[in-house]
């Protein structure tokens, strides 16, 4: 049986990494991993506090399993640990479990890929969202690049209209499953 490779769709709020994951895994008839704070933010009533983080980490780790689980080349996921951690630290300073931080750099290291989309779209508002200002979206943006640099991860920079976005992320998942030796 082949390796999955894991994809991450990284990057801040607002910027399309959803409906990115839900293209790729169409265009490569693979599952997705969905965001496990959206589905947590709408079983709560919008409530999220600093003794759920785990409880929300725990959550995005299942939905990855359970898409990897049912994948023949490559899981997608939208969004992962190192995000949780990221905000964690946004919007509770100092709560985030260390179990959570640890198990957010293992899990970082078995990703094939992470596809950084950057802000350089519209903001769509929405409930759940905190930045919809330029220069914090931009903020934002750096953070997360920054935490692929910081930790030598495999990126690929999503940028542009949406067509272009597609197109440089689906080259990339393409290169990644070739690999080394040019099979899929």
């Amino acid at each position: 049986m082949p390796e999955i490779k894991r994809i991450a769709i990284f990057g801040t709020e607002s910027t399309g990494k959803t409906s990115l994951a839900q293209r790729l895994a169409a265009h490569f008839g693979e599952p997705w991993a969905p965001e496990f704070v959206r589905e947590f933010w709408d079983a709560h009533e919008g409530k999220i506090e600093a003794r759920d983080l785990g409880t929300i980490a725990l959550g995005q780790m299942a939905n990855e399993e359970h898409a990897a689980r049912r994948a023949k080349h490559v899981v997608f996921c939208d969004t992962e640990l190192v995000t949780c951690t990221l905000w964690n630290d946004a919007l509770f300073p100092g709560a985030c479990p260390a179990w959570v931080r640890e198990e957010a750099e293992e899990r970082a290291r078995g990703f094939a890929l992470y596809l950084l989309c950057d802000a350089d779209v519209p903001f769509a508002p929405d409930p759940q969202r905190c930045f919809p200002d330029v220069a914090l979206r931009e903020r934002a943006r750096e953070l997360w690049r920054e935490a692929l640099v910081s930790r030598g991860l495999p990126f690929a920079e999503i940028r542009g209209e949406w067509p272009e976005r597609a197109r440089v992320a689906i080259a990339a998942v393409e290169a990644i499953l070739r690999g080394a030796d040019g099979e899929r």
